[in-house]
């Protein structure tokens, strides 16, 4: 049994002829057909239906092509990554991204990148928690950028940042601070269902179903700015990235809370599938962009 002989059911899976698989693998039809007949002899299973046109899987080679996809994903990963030990940066990189990291780490990390790897080609997609790790497993994504943990076994992540988050907001008396438990008593605006965010929020600041908005009022926002613009006029609160603070004019700035006590934060990862990762590509975006963004992170807080 070898690699071939498994790129060789795949492709008549794919194909459902046993023609236009050897002519996909470069090879003669006769030699396919002799090095497929041959492991089904070694492993004492039909993996196909010759008899049905097209030709059909039968049921114990169903399992069979499921091993062989795992196993020469992972032949394609181990040639993919003892070449790119001494390799460049460069080709295309499909790379995912949550829409509540985008819109205030894309300006930070995308031109020192292209201007670091010329030779890279890079697409940025941005898309839900859960379309970047349909994405990622099924190879239409590179490498993809969230809020973690994530609940996934087979998905990798590698810490990028730890970002605080800040309360914006209005308080009486003209209070400057807050303390982590009084968000549960105040009127929060937050991203609507499907935000990963959202749902950190609300743990973390222990929030029951708001009962503080007006009660003709639904919203739920898809952009941190639509947020800030209820929270200026219903006097309420929401919470926001440190990154994203870097947005704010100055009128904005001052209505930044000071939190007393534990701080909150969240943690930005790099995530990837194994068996299609791109280990150079996965290594390097993670040293650049935690460094790129950690020096901003520091900036800010001084």
């Amino acid at each position: 049994m070898n690699i071939h002989q498994l790129e060789y059911i795949l492709a008549v899976d794919q194909f459902k002829s046993f023609s236009k698989a050897a002519d996909y693998c470069h090879v003669t039809q006769a030699t396919l057909s002799a090095m497929v007949k041959k492991l089904e002899e070694q492993l004492d299973i039909v993996i196909f239906d010759r008899k049905a046109n097209p030709i059909v899987v039968t049921e114990n080679g169903k399992e069979i092509l499921v091993h062989a996809q795992q196993v020469v994903a992972h032949a394609n990963a181990l040639l993919a990554s003892s070449k790119a030990i001494h390799s460049k940066i460069e080709g295309r990189v499909k790379m995912g991204i949550i829409p509540t990291i985008a819109s205030s780490l894309m300006p930070i990390i995308l031109k020192p990148i292209l201007e670091k790897y010329p030779q890279l080609v890079l697409e940025i997609y941005e898309v839900t928690t859960s379309q970047l790790m349909k994405n990622l497993r099924e190879g239409k994504l590179d490498i993809g950028i969230l809020s973690t943990p994530i609940a996934s076994n087979d998905l990798e992540t590698t810490l990028l940042y730890q970002e605080p988050l800040h309360v914006y907001g209005y308080l009486d008396q003209g209070r400057r601070s807050i303390q982590k438990e009084e968000l549960a008593k105040q009127r929060i605006f937050l991203l609507q269902e499907g935000h990963c965010l959202r749902d950190q929020i609300i743990q973390w600041c222990d929030l029951k179903k708001n009962k503080h908005l007006p009660t003709n009022l639904l919203f739920e926002s898809n952009t941190f700015d639509t947020l800030l613009n209820l929270v200026d006029e219903f006097q309420g609160m929401t919470l926001l990235p440190e990154l994203y603070l870097r947005n704010l004019n100055d009128q904005r700035q001052m209505q930044v809370l000071k939190m007393e006590g534990n701080s909150i934060s969240r943690e930005v990862s790099l995530c990837f599938y194994r068996p299609y990762a791109k280990w150079n590509i996965v290594k390097q975006f993670s040293l650049d962009i935690a460094q790129l963004v950690n020096h901003f992170l520091k900036q800010d807080a001084v």
